[in-house]
């Protein structure tokens, strides 16, 4: 422990970083900096600067950074270019944070000649993993130090009797034990809700939980049709106004939720072995996801997309997993990127009551073809009688193989082969003497 002299501490200013951040100093006895990024998690950042400095913090060792358009631009957008869900639903929206976080924690750790860092991230969940995956591919001599690992304070009264020996303030709400019932994490692509009364996978949450959306049931009886238009993979524009990444996604944040779209509950299944329940919302993202497919489907090439889509579980485990900045991610996303180069154009959506339909989309460099594709006279652009060969050609190893199966084709087989005759015993002849030339 005498061997770190200074540690970068991922810092929200919530109860238990606050804990984490005096644990550090009383038990490694090292200088602590705090970073806290602004990731659109809609919650004001800069109180976490007067609660650092209340502990001890000097100013200069207090980092907070607006991360939002990086977050939304490098590694959201990489990720919806895949189509990324996790397991069949998750979008990913707590996962691909992690790796963002990293990265900066070692850059800051780089500027201050810290030689460890440290997080909130207990030793049952995934983050862990993301973190310090993240923190080694990028630093790897770094040193890691992960309190819920080490310390003793596994509940919610230890640490609020931590934070009382040692003056560390605390909400009224929690140390009464209110506010919600379960723990939150949020950012620009979602809000998750896990743990507390949420543990229990047959209970229904009820409708106050959710911040980002409205019910289905209230939203608008009006549906809404809104225009996004690509760029090589990316949305660019709603409605035919130009936005950043990180306004596109808060602008979509704010239609989705007004219509009751992106929520999700569901049970996943951890990196570390558990099954977990959680609930997400992500309006923005879900209707992200749809539009990018919609896309896609004129102006992408079928084996290609193909392609994609048998790729995209693995790519979705790399990240859930935590391995943003392994080779083989990045590997992948080369191939993935370089399929987007063409995927250009606009996509209309509806969007009513929870549901999204794709009532449009164009593209300069469509693959549709109606010529082709029509049920009237093509004028000879597609000659039908083609598709009988390419039809047989195909069936051919199923007709084989049913040939083979057929019980008329077996039983005249076995009344056309000849019985067989009884062999007689071969004379016995002296072996040959083998010669060899050399």
């Amino acid at each position: 422990m005498s061997a770190i002299k200074k540690v970068v501490l991922a810092y929200s200013g919530g109860l238990d970083t606050s804990v984490i951040l005096k644990w550090l100093q009383d038990v490694y006895q090292c200088e602590v900096v705090t970073f806290t990024a602004d990731i659109g998690q809609g919650e004001e950042v800069e109180p976490a600067r007067k609660k650092a400095i209340a502990l001890g913090i000097k100013k200069e060792n207090i980092f907070i950074e607006d991360l939002r358009e990086e977050f939304v631009r490098d590694f959201v957008f990489p990720m919806f270019r895949a189509n990324t869900v996790y397991e069949g639903e998750y979008l990913l929206g707590t996962s691909i944070a992690r790796p963002l976080i990293a990265k900066n924690m070692v850059q800051i750790a780089r500027k201050v000649g810290a030689d460890a860092i440290s997080h909130g991230a207990t030793g049952k969940g995934n983050d862990q993993v993301r973190f310090e995956l993240g923190a080694y591919a990028l630093m790897p001599n770094v040193k890691v130090i992960a309190p819920w690992r080490e310390w003793d304070l596994l509940s919610r009264d230890k640490l609020l009797a931590y934070a009382d020996k040692h003056g560390i303030p605390v909400d009224f709400k929690k140390r009464k034990g209110g506010g919600a019932p379960y723990s939150m994490d949020a950012n620009l692509l979602h809000i998750s809700y896990e743990g507390g009364i949420l543990e229990d996978p047959d209970f229904a949450p009820e409708d106050s939980m959710w911040r980002l959306t409205v019910s289905p049931e209230k939203a608008p009886a009006k549906p809404q049709i809104i225009e996004l238009g690509y760029e090589k993979g990316d949305i660019v524009s709603i409605d035919g106004k130009r936005l950043s990444p990180a306004n596109v996604l808060a602008t979509l944040n704010t239609i989705g939720g007004r219509h009751g779209i992106g929520r999700l509950d569901m049970v996943e299944n951890r990196y570390v072995g558990m099954k977990s329940r959680g609930c997400y919302e992500t309006p923005g993202g879900t209707i992200m996801l749809k539009a990018h497919r919609a896309i896609e489907s004129i102006t992408m090439d079928r084996e290609v997309l193909s392609l994609k889509d048998d790729l995209m579980p693995r790519y979705a485990r790399m990240i859930y997993n935590g391995y943003w900045y392994s080779p083989e991610r990045e590997l992948l996303q080369q191939l993935i990127d370089a399929s987007q180069e063409r995927v250009n154009g606009l996509v209309r959506l509806k969007l009513y009551k929870g549901t999204i339909m794709c009532v449009g989309r164009s593209s300069k460099e469509s693959l549709f073809d109606m010529r082709i594709s029509t049920f009237d006279d093509d004028g000879g652009a597609y000659n039908q009688a083609d598709a009988g060969g390419f039809i047989k050609l195909n069936a051919l190893r199923m007709r084989i193989a049913a040939n083979r199966r057929s019980p008329t084709r077996t039983s005249a087989a076995k009344k056309a082969a000849p019985a067989a005759k009884p062999k007689a015993a071969a004379a016995k002849k002296p072996a040959a003497k083998r010669t060899t030339s050399r």
